[in-house]
């Protein structure tokens, strides 16, 4: 199938094949350093677009859309053990 380069993206057309799967062409496998087996998130957005992203740039979006909520001198970790800890005590 054709590949096109646009505004620094590639693009590449497939088609939905039986069974409703989805082939992801091997140029954008490679880029995106995907093997058999690998987690992907696709996320519908509200366009229409579908957007594919690996399970490592799933997890930076998700982190970096929490740090924006939550200031730098606040650790969610400690504050969970803490309560963790707190729920232990009383039991």
């Amino acid at each position: 199938m054709p590949h096109h380069i646009i505004l620094s993206m590639i693009a590449e057309v497939t088609k939905l094949t039986n069974g409703n799967r989805v082939v992801i062409p091997a140029k954008i496998r490679k880029s995106l350093g995907l093997r058999v087996g690998d987690a992907v998130t696709l996320v519908l957005q509200s366009n229409g677009e579908v957007r594919l992203l690996t399970q490592a740039e799933a997890v930076r979006q998700a982190q970096a859309l929490v740090r924006q909520h939550v200031s730098v001198n606040r650790s969610l970790v400690e504050e969970l053990l803490a309560e963790r800890r707190q729920e232990a005590a009383s039991d």
